[in-house]
């Protein structure tokens, strides 16, 4: 099977849709088929690419997330990449401008296109000074998606939203976890002790972007209601993002680590010992799955990746999706567990419920869904 995927983001970008769709090229690639990813990230300098070919579009900077880069609309271009390498079938991964022009250029050759909706862009408008706006990106999500045959997303809230959208062909495709590489095993008592944190000192780890629709306050407020009954407990925020800056000033207590990647970001999994996670932004969120798979304890509302890996009580504390006085509670519960048997028990439970959930059977699946269009 010859394969395109379009996406704005893609690795060296450090986000769980980038990561994602780089686990599933490499496990296309490796079953056989041929991968063609044509994005707006360019590959890191030095880091050589094997069996994936990789074409960058001219970009910009997404406007208020430097960071991130939109490909201008190449309709010609891409419709000439997708007929020289003999693609079969078009998965187009981000919503943008780049993504529609793939859409055009697919139409015009007669080839079938997945879509994945991976983003709920449409609730991140307010946050970034843009209200009113809501109404407008929810139209453009449900048209682009609309031109597709089939539309994957991995949570089944996403999946149950695009239904009431009217999409009629719509798919859960869930996400993995290398679970060799986030391990308890990473744990490391160096980098606990260059966070100021002994044996006894419990560590709360955030892992993602730091912007505003992963609600860093709620965070914030987590860590000082644990530190209520555990006045030395560190807390430590690893990623970046527009509030990056801005948060470090403000709030020196908590360690602002940036970005982390491959084993350094494992080690700092591992080396926490709770997971709080407030975002209600989330199709999946890869970070709850990589936290369980480290052995941590999760505070986390219960919607995607959460509801779906976390029994409350066992492996972890849920809250009703946006009840944040519930959230705190179950900060204070899990802030009770500290030293405790409970809490070992619930790490590695948490650690059990996600052994099974390799990359492997998820490349698989994926690769049905694509192959499924060829017939």
């Amino acid at each position: 099977m010859q394969l395109a995927m379009v996406s704005d983001t893609y690795p060296p970008q450090i986000n769980g849709v980038a990561g994602s769709l780089q686990s599933f090229a490499q496990g296309l690639a490796a079953r056989g088929h041929g991968v063609l990813v044509i994005t707006a990230a360019a590959a890191e300098a030095g880091v050589p690419e094997t069996a994936i070919r990789r074409v960058v579009l001219p970009s910009l900077p997404l406007p208020r997330y430097p960071g991130l880069r939109l490909a201008l609309p190449r309709p010609g271009e891409i419709e000439a990449l997708l007929k020289a390498a003999g693609t079969q079938v078009l998965y187009v991964a981000t919503e943008s401008l780049a993504g529609w022009s793939a859409q055009r250029a697919a139409a015009r050759l007669g080839l079938p296109v997945i879509s994945g909706f991976h983003t709920h862009f449409q609730d991140y408008l307010p946050g970034y000074r843009l209200p009113g706006l809501q109404r407008l990106a929810k139209c453009w999500l449900r048209s682009f998606h609309a031109r597709s045959r089939r539309v994957l997303t991995p949570g089944s809230q996403a999946v149950a939203m695009l239904k009431a959208w009217g999409l009629p062909s719509v798919g859960l495709l869930g996400r993995g976890v290398d679970t060799q590489r986030f391990s308890p095993l990473r744990r490391c008592a160096e980098l606990r002790a260059q966070w100021g944190a002994g044996d006894q000192t419990p560590v709360l780890l955030l892992v993602g972007r730091v912007a505003t629709e992963k609600n860093l306050p709620l965070f914030l407020r987590a860590v000082q209601r644990f530190r209520a009954h555990h006045p030395k407990a560190v807390a430590v925020v690893v990623g970046d993002g527009p509030l990056w800056e801005s948060l470090r000033h403000g709030h020196p207590e908590v360690h602002w680590l940036g970005a982390r990647t491959g084993l350094e970001l494992a080690r700092c999994y591992a080396s926490a010992d709770y997971f709080i996670f407030p975002s209600l932004s989330e199709t999946y969120g890869n970070v709850v799955a990589e936290a369980m798979a480290s052995g941590l304890a999760v505070v986390a509302y219960d919607d995607a990746a959460a509801a779906l890996l976390i029994q409350s009580g066992r492996s972890g504390w849920l809250a009703a999706r946006g009840d944040e006085s519930a959230f705190l509670q179950r900060v204070d519960e899990a802030a009770q567990s500290w030293a405790s048997a409970g809490l070992v028990a619930r790490r590695e439970a948490a650690r059990d419920a996600v052994k099974a959930r390799g990359w492997d059977q998820v490349v698989g699946d994926f690769e049905a869904e694509l192959q499924a269009q060829l017939h």
